[in-house]
């Protein structure tokens, strides 16, 4: 009995993958501001601000694939819901230096800059959204 008990639990559990925060991007964007400063400090104090926000979102944001759905968590609330069944194409623009993260559902078109591991988030997106089942 108790095997039985233990098949149908992990049967009906649902496997979560929660990816890692990146901050390269964040970084390299307020680390850009600083030799700026020397020509425009205005754009430097922008770039440096926006980096900083950057920085901020790639500390509370998470990206969790659950087997249904790809969730936006901010702490322990979910801020946003993207089910698979869905999306219609994604993608990350320069792979080589990972900028940004697009993925298009039947409604909207999403653009995240690339706050989470390249890695990751790679594998992640292969394996719940496989591009060649999205067409």
């Amino acid at each position: 009995m108790f095997l039985i008990n233990l098949l149908v639990q992990s049967m009906v559990t649902s496997e979560i993958t929660q990816i890692s925060p990146s901050y390269t991007l964040p970084v390299v964007i307020a680390a850009i501001a600083i030799p700026l400063w020397f020509i425009l400090p205005w754009l430097s104090g922008l770039l440096a601000l926006f980096g900083i926000f950057l920085l901020l979102q790639a500390a509370t944001l998470r990206l969790v694939f659950t087997n249904t759905a790809l969730d936006i968590y901010r702490g322990d609330k979910v801020i946003r819901h993207f089910p698979y069944q869905e999306w219609k194409a994604w993608r990350i623009f320069y792979p080589s230096l990972p900028i940004l993260f697009y993925f298009r559902e039947t409604k909207s078109i999403h653009f995240l800059p690339m706050l989470f591991d390249l890695h990751e988030l790679n594998a992640c997106l292969h394996r719940y959204c496989d591009p060649d089942r999205l067409k």
